[in-house]
């Protein structure tokens, strides 16, 4: 798509419409065209030339055989992240961060295995000798583990890249993964730190169509990637049949 296609697919979603200027982080300030009644105006050809070095780095993740997680659990990104990452075989998270998902992901997994215990308890053949009151506290167990590590089922080693929706609101997943040295790929509206992103796209957080037509454009780099990786996989693969 050429740029100006672009930059009027960005205008019409509002990803140009930042935060009153009474709400900005001065950081900011390269970022912003202008001030229009009392709302900063994010200069959107700045926009794209981060989301395609943002895509491009991405694609490179992919194809090198990383993965990426998706963090987003405001009410307007909740959606939207789940259906990103599960668009393109990621990982996400999209209710809550629970600290340590990064620094301590070993009592993650044991969360997740215990996700999995109850889920083999209740599907196994020996559901019939549980009492109904240990059933329904397990369900709920269940309920409540799977609201918060659904996304996260398969991630038993550290993400290669972490991509965030309201880096201010996710600034504990942000820390996390600056801690590790994991790269941040993130929207950053007018009152966020960009110097805390290795990958910024200034754009609007919080608008629905702004978060998910960024997202879209992730998301094709990413599947672009996964294509060939698969395709160089399939090659080699035939190559050692013969």
């Amino acid at each position: 798509m050429a740029s100006i296609e672009l930059i009027n697919e960005l205008l019409e979603s509002g990803v140009h419409y930042g935060h009153q200027t009474k709400r900005w982080n001065p950081k900011m300030r390269e970022f912003i065209l202008e001030e229009k009644n009392d709302i900063y105006i994010i200069d959107v050809s700045q926009t794209v030339e981060q989301l395609d070095r943002a895509s491009k780095f991405l694609a490179s993740i992919v194809s090198g055989g990383g993965k990426v997680l998706f963090v987003g659990c405001k009410k307007q990104a909740q959606e939207a992240i789940k259906e990103a990452a599960e668009s393109c075989g990621q990982f996400y998270v999209q209710n809550r961060w629970l600290g340590g998902t990064l620094t301590n992901l070993s009592t993650i997994r044991k969360s997740v295995a215990r996700l999995q215990e109850i889920e083999k308890k209740l599907k196994g053949p020996g559901l019939s000798k549980i009492g109904k009151k240990e059933q329904a506290s397990l369900r709920r167990e269940l309920a409540r583990l799977m609201k918060n590590l659904a996304g996260l089922r398969e991630m038993d080693k550290l993400p290669s890249a972490v991509v965030v929706i309201d880096t201010t609101r996710e600034d504990i997943a942000v820390r996390e993964a600056n801690r590790l040295g994991i790269p941040v790929v993130a929207i950053v509206d007018t009152n966020c730190d960009p110097e805390l992103i290795d990958y910024p796209i200034a754009g609007n957080d919080d608008a629905i169509r702004s978060i998910r037509v960024v997202l879209t454009k992730l998301v094709e780099a990413i599947k672009g990637a996964s294509g060939i990786r698969e395709k160089k996989t399939d090659t080699a693969l035939a190559g050692v049949a013969e």
